[in-house]
């Protein structure tokens, strides 16, 4: 199956997220941030004129996603600034937009 645009922005965006100290997106460069108590990795990102976050998944929350980090997958959570609502999710890369 191919990949959609969006699909291969997110993974990428994700990667750097976890592994990086900056996002680099159509020469823009944004700094990771450490927030929350957990000093989870967090940034914010502009793309197809929309505000998103891109949110390190909590490995002390319950359920699957919380499971999956304590495992030490790398999971990461987007979500539209605007309108407060999770997009997509990336597990180890792999991105699944929310609603489709």
């Amino acid at each position: 199956m191919a990949l959609t645009e969006l699909e291969k922005v997110l993974g990428s965006v994700a990667a750097q997220l976890m592994n990086g100290e900056e996002l680099l997106l159509e020469d823009h460069q944004v700094p990771v941030r450490r927030v929350g108590s957990g000093r989870l990795r967090m940034l914010q990102f502009k793309m197809n004129g929309r505000v998103f976050e891109a949110i390190e998944q909590n490995r002390e929350k319950p359920g699957r996603w919380g499971k999956l980090a304590r495992e030490k997958h790398q999971v990461v959570q987007f979500r539209d600034v605007e309108s407060h609502k999770y997009v997509a999710l990336s597990v180890d890369g792999e991105v699944q937009e929310y609603g489709k």
